[in-house]
């Protein structure tokens, strides 16, 4: 092998960077701490402990008393496939919300699964439906599972879940609800909701870093895996497995647990907790409101309707003579800034501001708007210029 291919190659050190797009978010210097602290077996007491008391706060986070609530040793995408490889079984009629891209991740994951897909569209930047939800059962009264997001990363907008669990409900079905933008930054109430089954990540509004998906399975997901006609399709995401590696007195061998990463989630939601989570519900709200004050002030809109806009992912529309790939390649470069471009449909059409976690703070608020006001005056497009500060600073002078 030749040598000089890798002979100058030396550790790794990351810029200093703002994260302020669809995620990861900013971490908190006590969740890094808590993620160098010396590793221990995974099989170790005390580490046991430590995954009990993992369990007991993502309880609070998610509002649930459900005993399957535990974070999946992946990232959001596998705990979105823990929840339909083990709930859809070949043949299974499932009604599918896509009012953006993460819609149709769960419209791929039911055909992988062997499941039928009733496909319910929305259009992008709204949020879904109840009434056209309400007509798929209607049409299609064997459905077995409602699957759709909560907080659509893509794009912005926020779903009501309690209305389309109810009305799954009504027509016996379960309910997948993806809340992987949501936990932490906006109300997510699974027991008083009635949700069956959700997933979230590690890495937004929780402000941990990626790798680690919290689920949590009510009662019926229980009856139901006890059902099944066929084996669970995977082996890594089979409950019956993983639950007896996550049983607090028992505990058998299934892989060893991202060890460190589960240190730093437990530091994210012991921080969740002192917070309180009404109290992070609220920060989240207010750091909006101020960055929308600035947003608007400069002449820019949202993509979004606010009734049914996210407040930790704010979707903002282009100006007409703004180049999104060098906006945001000045903002990375001159101020260490990281927004997010618009995917899928809306690649171009809209930047993605996230204020998830560590994230939403006056200060970065401040600076994404100073940032962006520079870069947009200094790259010609046409938009009012020394406000969007002072606009933001009005709000928190109020708060």
């Amino acid at each position: 092998m030749d040598t000089s291919t890798y002979k100058n190659i030396v550790s790794f050190l990351p810029p200093a960077r703002t994260l302020m797009g669809p995620g990861p978010s900013d971490v908190h210097p006590r969740i890094l701490a808590a993620m160098a602290r010396p590793t221990i077996g995974h099989l170790d007491p005390a580490f046991v402990g430590m995954m009990e008391e993992l369990k007991t706060l993502l309880r609070y986070a998610f509002q649930t008393e459900n005993a399957l609530t535990f974070p999946v040793s992946g990232p959001g995408s596998v705990g979105m496939e823990t929840c339909f490889v083990n709930l859809v079984e070949p043949g299974d009629k499932i009604i599918v919300c896509r009012n953006g891209v993460f819609g149709g991740r769960m419209i791929e994951n039911v055909r992988r699964c062997g499941g039928v897909a009733v496909v319910v569209e929305d259009v992008w930047g709204t949020a879904v439906d109840p009434g056209k939800v309400e007509e798929a059962f209607k049409v299609h009264s064997d459905t077995r599972i409602l699957a759709f997001v909560h907080a659509e990363t893509s794009t912005g907008a926020q779903s009501d879940v309690k209305t389309l669990v109810d009305i799954a409900h009504r027509y016996g079905a379960l309910t997948i609800v993806d809340a992987v933008t949501s936990l932490g930054g906006t109300p997510l109430k699974i027991d008083a909701w009635d949700v069956d089954a959700v997933y979230s990540g590690s890495q937004k509004c929780l402000g941990c870093t990626p790798g680690l998906s919290p689920v949590s399975f009510g009662e019926r997901v229980v009856d139901a895996i006890k059902h099944r006609k066929t084996p669970c399709q995977s082996w890594f995401m089979d409950l019956d497995l993983v639950l007896a590696y996550w049983n607090a007195t028992q505990r058998t061998y299934h892989h060893t647990a991202p060890i460190n990463p589960l240190y730093g989630l437990h530091e994210a939601l012991v921080m969740l907790k002192e917070e309180g989570l009404e109290n992070a519900w609220a920060r989240h709200a207010l750091n909006h409101r101020a960055l929308k004050a600035g947003i608007e002030a400069m002449g820019l809109s949202f993509f979004v309707s606010e009734s049914q806009r996210l407040p930790q992912l704010n979707a903002v529309t282009l100006p007409q003579d703004a180049d999104d790939a060098e906006v945001r390649r000045r903002l990375l470069a001159d101020y260490n800034l990281e927004i997010g471009a618009g995917l899928g449909d809306m690649a171009g059409k809209i930047w993605r501001i996230g204020l998830m976690g560590y994230s939403s703070r006056e200060e970065n608020v401040l600076l994404c708007l100073r940032a962006l006001e520079e870069t947009l005056a200094a790259t010609g497009a046409q938009i009012k210029t020394g406000v969007a500060q002072a606009a933001a600073k009005g709000v928190y002078a109020v708060k």
